[in-house]
């Protein structure tokens, strides 16, 4: 069986089926996902407890991270060196120096053991400048 097909002569190959219907908006291309962000770590997150504390007048210029372990405990020792420069920063350095050791953290899955400072250099000139090496240990809860 033959089948022919003739165009009529008003015939828009350009024009299709929905050429009649309302308008409808373009079509957007599938959505992704969004990406999960990043995952803070204890670490990020003893920063931020850190700065609080400091009244975020302080700068972080190191920290270092090392496991510690005992029979009954698993967690971290952190050591960090904070930059406090101007007199109104050297002012929450010196607050900060005065709470550190006996702040109560609230940093989530983890308990502060140990928080101390191990050194301060303290310069007025030529600025005002403290920085500030402490240690904490922090345990794992749990």
């Amino acid at each position: 069986m033959r089948a022919d097909f003739t165009a009529p002569a008003a015939f828009d190959p350009h024009r299709h089926a929905f050429a009649g219907a309302p308008h409808l908006p373009p079509l957007s291309p599938p959505s992704r996902p969004r990406p999960a962000p990043p995952q803070r770590s204890v670490g990020d997150r003893l920063r931020e407890a850190l700065m609080t504390l400091g009244d975020f007048r302080g700068q972080v210029l190191r920290h270092s991270e090392k496991a510690w372990a005992s029979i009954t405990f698993a967690g971290a020792r952190h050591t960090l060196t904070l930059l406090f420069a101007g007199e109104e920063a050297v002012a929450a350095g010196e607050r900060f120096l005065a709470a550190l050791p006996d702040h109560e953290f609230a940093i989530a899955g983890h308990i502060v053991a140990d928080a101390a400072i191990t050194e301060a250099d303290h310069r007025l000139l030529p600025t005002p400048r403290l920085v500030v090496q402490c240690e904490l240990l922090l345990l794992e809860e749990g």
